[in-house]
């Protein structure tokens, strides 16, 4: 049977964006004879963080959080799948180890992409209108998409601080890092920017090569301290559909006040890496001999102001605690500032059919919508400020996306989880 032309097509669904999340989707989606959907991306071909892959770095959850595994244990799609495919999976079981190489999960979701029929890459999303109760989703290629949903998949982009805004020179941000190493290395020298897992891996390397390119190594944080991720597991229950459903019916204020509070669930350091770093400090000082380790670590410091010149970057700190300014000069700047959710400016056309709270943010509903109907247009990885924690977390893309596998069909076709945890929330 020969496919329509996509313009005379019109899907269940359009996916844009193929992060982790909208790909899981995209697998879940597949077996489903009564829904027909399309994903698409602007890049040309499935990429995830390649400027992080560094040496032995791996992620923060087990292979459990997958594309697919927590709604669907017996999909094709899973990672153990993936590993058996590979001539790996005994390999993976000797190794003992539930967390999988990040560069390993790059090429796990590259598989799987790779297997569905469902995706277009290279497909920038240039506007989408919604017209005669169908969104039309128009590309850079000419082509022209219809569907009668839409999932938003289009993921956070790097952030840059106020003071950084406009700077010049070669200052980059760490999702550029394994790009521009060899650059960065070469500079008298570096400071970090931030803190978290990132910051946190990128420093532990640059000390290790240190003594090969001899620079100096600043680290300066505003938080209070060096914080490790907190993974006990009564604390992991909050990513769960119980805290969910608690957190989503606090008031507006809360909820922004728990996010601020609470990243350090999830933007916290692997407390093994924390301890690494420290002894590797500890040995760098016993065969330094008489001579200081170049490098310094700082906290309680934000970054309030930023000049470049020939010479490098003159950065401005604040003490918070000790209400005092001071200055880093440095040639080489890298942010670990993270990232944030910008809503694509495709979706202006939409902008009176999308609902936003008193932030301007997006209202998610419950059921990760944000459009007035309420089962339209469906949000991926971008509630913090509604779901909490889940939001980010690849453990619960899985249940996010048989959730909305639900809204789109109407019935439930994995089980969505009601309740998991074993405390209660509320009172």
């Amino acid at each position: 049977m020969t496919a329509l032309p996509e313009a005379s097509r019109t899907y269940d669904f359009v996916g844009i964006g193929l992060g982790p999340f909208n790909l899981g989707l995209a697998c879940l989606t597949e077996p489903i004879d009564g829904l027909d959907g399309v994903f698409l991306d602007a890049k040309p071909d499935f990429e995830w963080h390649a400027g992080m892959f560094l040496d032995g770095a791996h992620l923060q959850t087990p292979f459990m959080s997958d594309l697919v595994t927590l709604a669907d244990p017996t999909s094709p799609y899973s990672f153990l799948n993936y590993l058996k495919e590979k001539g790996r999976l005994y390999s993976f079981y000797i190794r003992e180890n539930f967390y999988p190489l990040r560069v390993e999960y790059d090429d796990y979701c590259r598989w799987a992409a790779g297997r569905l029929s469902s995706v277009r890459f290279g497909r920038t999303v240039t506007e989408v209108t919604y017209e005669d109760e169908l969104y039309v989703v128009r590309a850079h290629t000419g082509e022209v998409f219809r569907g009668r949903r839409l999932v938003l998949g289009t993921g956070t982009v790097p952030f840059v601080p106020q003071a950084c805004q406009d700077l010049g020179g070669d200052f980059l941000h760490n999702s550029q890092y394994m790009h521009r190493k060899a650059e960065l290395q070469a500079k008298k020298s570096i400071t970090i920017v931030g803190s978290g897992q990132s910051a946190a891996e990128i420093y532990y390397e640059l000390l290790a090569e240190m003594d090969s390119h001899g620079y100096q190594l600043n680290w300066v944080t505003r938080s209070p301290r060096f914080f490790p991720l907190e993974y006990t597991k009564l604390t992991l229950e909050m990513t769960s559909p119980d805290y969910i459903d608690y957190f989503r019916a606090l008031p507006e204020e809360t909820r922004y006040r728990l996010e601020k509070q609470q990243k350090g669930l999830f933007k916290g350091i692997n407390s093994d890496l924390i301890d690494s770093i420290f002894d590797l400090l500890y040995q760098k000082n016993v065969t330094s001999g008489d001579r200081p380790v170049p490098t310094r670590l700082l906290t309680n410091s934000s970054l309030t102001s930023a000049r470049h010149d020939e010479g490098g970057y003159t950065l401005g700190f604040h003490q918070d605690e000790q209400d005092k300014d001071f200055e880093i000069g440095t040639e080489g700047l890298l942010l670990a500032t993270g990232y944030h959710y910008e809503p694509p400016a495709f979706l202006t056309p939409l902008r009176d059919r999308l609902l936003f709270d008193g932030h301007g943010r997006f209202d998610v509903a419950r059921n990760y919508a944000v459009d007035v109907t309420g089962r339209g247009v469906f949000l991926q990885n971008a509630g913090v400020h509604t779901h909490s924690v889940t939001s980010p977390d690849l453990g619960m893309g899985a249940y996010r996306n048989a959730y909305i596998v639900r809204e789109l069909l109407g019935t439930e076709y994995y089980p969505v989880e009601k309740t998991i945890a074993f405390q209660e929330f509320a009172v």
